[in-house]
């Protein structure tokens, strides 16, 4: 497995003075929009935040209690749109698959950059629309936080440093992935390393 998707994890103690450029979060959103997408639809939105800009302010101020002890200390928030029409269940569906395929190259390209990135649903998405003045047949799915790891997590709120000490760990992969039956290992166990 490469190395960007194996070291990737989903921090909170990031450095509040850090900072990410135009230049890189233009790299990162971008790489989000060359997502495959569903019959070529493109239904992938951005509402892009640099810290001490009114847009983040503006994030921030649509997150809710989990998210806004930390995510506030992020370099960046974006904010992760799709389409939204729920009479067209297959165009929902497909909105959402894109949105996070979107989302997933962006984490990559970001941990490509040196960055960590750390998507969240805990935002309030009728806020978020009445703040950036969201179409109604677009919805916020995905809030990212972008940011750079505190240097020194012994300077972190204990409450942010105890959750990110947590061991990184996925279920065994012979019991999500299946052949010829459910719950029928469809591989042994990937080698260490």
């Amino acid at each position: 497995m490469h190395e960007l998707i194996s070291g990737r994890w989903s921090a909170r103690g990031y450095d509040p003075s850090a900072t990410v450029s135009v230049e890189d979060i233009t790299t990162i959103v971008d790489a989000g929009r060359w997502a495959p997408t569903w019959g070529r639809v493109q239904p992938v939105r951005f509402i892009v935040g640099l810290r001490d800009d009114p847009t983040f302010a503006a994030l921030c101020g649509v997150l809710t209690r989990g998210n806004s002890g930390w995510a506030p200390r992020s370099a960046a928030l974006v904010l992760v749109c799709t389409t939204d029409d729920p009479d067209d269940a297959k165009a929902d569906t497909y909105g959402a698959v894109d949105c996070g395929l979107a989302v997933a190259q962006m984490i990559l390209q970001a941990e490509a950059l040196g960055f960590n990135a750390h998507p969240m649903a805990g935002f309030d998405p009728v806020a978020a629309r009445d703040s950036f003045g969201i179409p109604a047949d677009k919805r916020p799915l995905v809030l990212l936080g972008i940011g750079v790891l505190a240097a020194d997590p012994t300077s972190l709120p204990e409450e942010i440093r105890a959750r990110d000490e947590k061991p990184r760990s996925r279920l065994p992969l012979g019991e999500v992935a299946f052949a010829g039956h459910w719950g029928r290992a469809a591989f042994s166990e990937p080698p260490k390393g």
